[in-house]
């Protein structure tokens, strides 16, 4: 059964909406949304509580490098019951719209 993945765009993800970042720890470590949730793609099965606990009872937006490997998880977790829904250009297209994003380091935040 085929469906149509949830998408939105970067500069459509409301201010302080729940936000699952499934890039691995190198490009997370470079430059993040603030208040995202870390969870490298591997990850995702072994860490459904973490993840639904985040979403609460609001639509989690997930966001990768370009939205390839959130378009995975996104199908997912909606096939899973999680109102999910997959953030169009990833952390490219966060940057680009001009959302803040912050980096581990205390430096100057980029997308890895």
């Amino acid at each position: 059964m085929s469906f149509a993945l949830p998408t939105v765009t970067a500069d459509a993800v409301p201010a302080g909406a729940p936000l699952l970042d499934v890039r691995e720890p190198d490009e997370w470590a470079a430059g993040h949304a603030e208040g995202a949730l870390h969870i490298p793609m591997g990850q995702v099965i072994e860490r459904m509580g973490d993840i639904t606990e985040h979403a609460g009872d609001g639509t989690l937006h997930v966001v990768c490098k370009v939205g390839g490997r959130s378009a995975q998880v996104t199908a997912y977790l909606v096939r899973n019951g999680i109102d999910a829904v997959n953030v169009d250009g990833g952390m490219h297209a966060w940057q680009a719209s001009g959302r803040p994003l912050v980096a581990e380091s205390g430096g100057d935040p980029f997308v890895l």
